[in-house]
């Protein structure tokens, strides 16, 4: 595949797991500011602003990590297409820096997180917590996959107007936050419907069913460590392995997994182009 994935919802989900025994309860020490910015400069005097300041917790809003420190400040931390949020705690054995390392966090206890991004289109701003909600980055974002409150209704009313495509509905993060091009492949495969299909057309059973495999979509794909199919790894610097589980996305001319186990002999899967982005889907089942 020529197209360079980026960090969606799992692949994020399970960074900020990955920050969270290493960070939360932590003082930084000190920031190594090595570059100007990446998307956008990064804030002045960054590493003074949140010098000595203790991590209340790490949160995810979307596709970006949350980080909250003492004094109702956060980081906030977009991945971009490649980023990497490396830990090293006090005696691992830890490489050189890196010429894509932009950001070096340092703890009081001796913890090393290490900002890599290779493609630069990562981000990172200090917000005061009061205005988090209205950061440009944040507002316009829709409801969470994963919240208590989203449903085959919610999802119903987020897409009843839209004339797009669902594969595109799925992707507007004004619709719904944090799915991208993998999941939203995925999600309509295990809820058998065609991404070419009009999005107002997706209510009833049928939106039941697609929230439902949305959410079953994410929650392996955490499970499994996010997708590693270029440049994500986890905090460890470990593979996320739900590439493995995948039913259609990249596997054009293969069978997915219903169609083999009916013991088809032809390859289900087809690609096309939906708005600039390969879709993967099968041809038996999806309508």
């Amino acid at each position: 595949m020529s197209e360079n994935p980026m960090p969606e919802l799992p692949e994020v989900e399970t960074t900020r797991k990955g920050l969270i025994p290493a960070l939360v309860g932590e003082t930084f020490s000190k920031v190594d500011v090595r570059s100007s910015g990446l998307r956008f400069p990064f804030p002045r005097n960054l590493s003074s602003k949140i010098q000595n300041r203790r991590v209340i917790s790490i949160n995810r809003r979307a596709k970006y990590l949350l980080i909250c420190l003492e004094g109702d400040l956060v980081l906030l931390i977009h991945l971009g297409m490649s980023g990497r949020m490396r830990v090293f705690i006090k005696g691992d054995k830890i490489p050189p820096i890196d010429k894509h390392d932009h950001l070096i966090f340092r703890t009081l206890c001796g913890t090393e997180v290490r900002f890599n991004d290779a493609r630069r289109f990562g981000a990172l701003d200090l917000v005061s917590a009061k205005k988090l909600n209205t950061h440009p980055l944040i507002c316009d974002l829709g409801p969470e996959p994963l919240s208590e409150s989203f449903n085959g209704t919610l999802l119903a009313e987020r897409i009843i107007e839209k004339k797009t495509n669902i594969k595109a509905a799925l992707l507007d993060q004004k619709t719904i936050a944090g799915i991208g091009n993998i999941y939203a492949c995925e999600a309509l495969y295990y809820a058998n419907l065609s991404p070419r299909r009009a999005a107002y057309t997706i209510q009833g059973k049928r939106a039941d069913r697609l929230a439902s495999s949305i959410q079953g979509v994410l929650k392996a794909a955490i499970k499994a460590g996010g997708s590693s199919l270029r440049d994500f790894r986890q905090s460890d610097g470990g593979l996320g392995y739900f590439q493995h589980q995948f039913a259609v996305y990249g596997r054009e001319g293969e069978l997915c997994p219903r169609c083999k186990a009916a013991n088809h002999n032809q390859g289900c899967v087809n690609r096309t182009v939906q708005n600039g982005r390969s879709t993967f889907y099968c041809s038996c089942w999806q309508r």
